[in-house]
């Protein structure tokens, strides 16, 4: 089995390259090789690997710039999509690509579910649903797994910002009327390999006429759920358990709400996602949002 993994120095897709190298061949691009804003070495990485699983870890993710580039945002997030999704078909490939929970409005009371009604109030949000429903429209083996609040120990995330800010500043404030679950990068790595194997047991196996691969759409957080100053009260204390030298501490961060610190692009006031789905389909076990912050503090103590 051949795996193309798209997007490789992102959070996910460093993640990836440890979890999916178990798996088969792993054939990891970066944008230099494979640019989702260029066909041209889309088309020419697909036909030179000619995989049996791409895995689109790659995309525009730069949540308030995209409010003055929403092209180049479109160009990366659903154009290339599209593209990997028509090809993946063509050749008889499983596609997995990663969305976002921007997709949503954010004012839902409770965490939303897959078929609940998509409403993007930011270019970025737009562009990830137009990339949704790219692949859902040029290919008939896919897993389209939405998450959110992602983090690991490189790259640009609220852990690190958190840490950073923390120790050059004795006191912080933080947003507190927004809701989520971090999700580390590691988790969802883990999980896509967990379902990689489920949809691969079934077509060594053979399937019965009544069954079927589960491909489609999925909601794929850590449990639980948290705003985002109690989650950078954790972070520092876990930090500080870890050894971590810092200025700032939990009772140092103020709360605060969302019109007091306004951003270009505007975000979901809920972003839970609820992961029932997920979890029935394919028997997968998910961590507690807590445990993946833990570990992440841990990589970087270092």
């Amino acid at each position: 089995m051949k795996i193309l993994l798209v997007g490789k120095n992102g959070q996910v897709g460093q993640a990836l390259q440890q979890s999916l190298a178990a798996l088969g061949h792993i054939v990891a691009v970066d944008r230099q090789r494979c640019d989702l804003g260029d066909p041209q070495t889309v088309l020419a990485t697909l036909d030179a690997e000619q995989p049996d699983i791409i895995v689109n870890a790659a995309a525009y993710t730069d949540v308030d710039r995209a409010e003055t580039e929403p092209e180049l945002a479109m160009k990366i997030n659903a154009h290339g999509p599209r593209l990997l999704a028509k090809e993946a078909e063509a050749s008889g490939a499983m596609l997995i690509h990663y969305s976002t929970d921007y997709v949503f409005k954010g004012d839902k009371d409770a965490p939303y579910v897959e078929t609940d009604s998509t409403a993007p109030q930011s270019s970025y949000g737009r562009s990830k649903l137009a990339g949704e429903e790219a692949v859902a429209q040029e290919s008939s083996r896919y897993l389209l797994l939405r998450t959110s609040w992602v983090h690991s120990g490189i790259g640009k995330n609220f852990v690190k910002t958190i840490l950073r800010l923390a120790q050059n500043q004795a006191a912080l404030k933080v947003v507190a009327d927004q809701i989520g679950a971090p999700t580390s990068a590691a988790m969802i790595a883990h999980v896509t390999a967990d379902l990689i194997s489920f949809c691969q047991k079934y077509a060594m196996a053979g399937l019965l006429p009544n069954q079927k691969i589960p491909y489609g759409c999925y909601h794929l957080t850590a449990l639980g759920q948290t705003s985002w100053h109690a989650y950078a009260c954790l972070i520092l204390d876990l930090a500080r358990q870890a050894g971590m030298v810092l200025k700032a501490s939990p009772e140092t961060v103020t709360p605060i709400p969302t019109a007091a610190y306004p951003l270009p692009a505007a975000r979901p006031a809920n972003s839970r996602l609820d992961t029932t789905k997920l979890r029935q389909a394919f028997g997968v076990s998910l961590d507690q949002w807590q445990d993946g912050v833990q570990q992440t503090i841990a990589q970087l103590a270092r």
